[in-house]
């Protein structure tokens, strides 16, 4: 809950008193603020005064987009690392929530407003890809309010039952990650993140990916997965990979160009970064603004075939100017990305090696020899210097509004 400060430039020898959670009917915990005078005379000029809210108690929101078994919950788990403590669903709280609670961060995931169980989207014949299945007004209601310092009770999905469950409480966190198949459709949602992250997997990644999560995880059927894979296409046509075009970065995964005819098993790794964006500086390779291509197979770098392959420039994307670092191949040895790592700039580490040492902490994590980890690594630790900046700014905010 946001924490707020009166400034008054004379004392009114005033009280403040706050009354009882309320719950409104959009599911919001509000409490009322009241002030109260000693003194029935007071001219305008002495009761003037400036509420701020504390810059460390704002909530900065991080929106994460993707379809469904495209990594999102590894790279929740490596960027809730970044800032530590242990994620996980709130304590004594429903077992098959899909929230995941730090200290620092709060992740949701936004299938929790689908306004149709699995049962309902099927007997109109929807998708949850579908916004006619998800309620844009309450997911933006709710973020809105987070946002603003406000818990709610956020309704639940439950992805084994395909059920609505009773809803949770959620508390404002310092910072809220919103992940899931539309945090960048609804215009009002969009406006209210402070950084959006695109996961942009190419078809044949796309399904191995699926096959393995669903079916060891969830228990579906291989021909349940191919049927759903191809009833889900044209709504994540329509509604999901547009929103690329509105992301802040986007980590695209495709095939090799190493190996011809390659079934998946190496990955070809783009990291996109958009220029101009407000406390975000992309990482660049040896130059800032050069294009380069490097192999750094050699002393240095242990590289079994196919090796590895690195490539960094500057490129448009969907009309906005951007850096691209590329990597294809994937690494024999993680204690040895140190040598890489050396040759990154701008990648807003703590001190020497730290990408190097949140790889080798979650090296069992999927894609961690490849560049899916690597680049969800490092767009962890951009987003980490990105709340630190965003803090400072607020903070700087109030100070300077009391001089002027």
């Amino acid at each position: 809950m946001a924490v707020c400060t009166v400034y008054t430039t004379q004392s009114l020898n005033s009280t403040c008193s706050i009354s009882t959670p309320a719950k409104t009917h959009l599911g919001f915990n509000q409490k009322h603020v009241v002030f109260y005078s000693s003194s029935k005379k007071t001219s305008r000029r002495a009761s003037s005064a400036v509420i701020t809210c504390s810059a460390d108690t704002q909530t900065v929101v991080i929106g994460l987009a993707a379809d469904s078994g495209c990594g999102k919950s590894t790279f929740m788990r490596r960027l809730t690392s970044v800032f530590g403590g242990a994620a996980e669903p709130p304590k004594g709280g429903n077992p098959d929530s899909n929230t995941l609670i730090s200290d620092t961060t709060t992740v949701i995931c936004l299938d929790d407003y689908h306004s149709l169980d699995r049962t309902g989207r099927k007997e109109k014949g929807v998708t949850a890809l579908d916004p006619r299945a998800n309620d844009f007004d309450l997911m933006y209601e709710q973020v809105k309010a987070i946002k603003d310092g406000i818990a709610v009770e956020k309704p639940i999905y439950n992805h084994v039952t395909g059920l609505l469950d009773p809803p949770e409480l959620i508390k404002p966190p310092k910072i809220l990650v919103i992940e899931g198949l539309h945090p960048m459709y609804d215009e009002r949602v969009r406006d209210l993140l402070d950084f959006s992250i695109y996961l942009d997997i190419s078809n044949e990644v796309k399904f191995a990916w699926k096959i393995q999560r669903d079916m060891a995880e969830r228990g579906h059927s291989l021909e349940s997965i191919k049927a759903s894979i191809e009833a889900r296409k044209p709504d994540f046509d329509a509604y999901i990979d547009p929103q690329k075009q509105y992301a802040d970065a986007v980590i695209e995964v495709l095939p090799t160009q190493l190996i011809p005819d390659d079934e998946g098993k190496v990955l070809r790794v783009k990291l996109i970064m958009k220029e101009g964006v407000e406390f975000f500086s992309p990482v660049y390779l040896f130059d800032e603004g050069s294009t380069i291509s490097w192999i750094p197979c050699g002393r240095k770098l242990t590289c079994s075939y196919p090796g590895i392959k690195f490539f960094y420039g500057p490129d448009t994307y969907f009309g906005h100017e951007v850096s691209v670092l590329e990597m294809d191949g994937q690494f024999d040895r993680l204690d040895e990305l140190i040598y890489v790592e050396s040759h990154l700039s701008n990648i807003s580490t703590k001190f020497y090696g730290e990408v190097t040492q949140q790889m080798l902490k979650h090296a069992d994590f999927p894609g961690s020899n490849n560049g899916t980890g690597l680049f969800q690594t490092i767009v962890g630790l951009k987003i980490r210097d990105l709340f630190e900046q965003i803090i400072t700014s607020r903070a700087k905010t109030p100070v300077e509004a009391t001089k002027a």
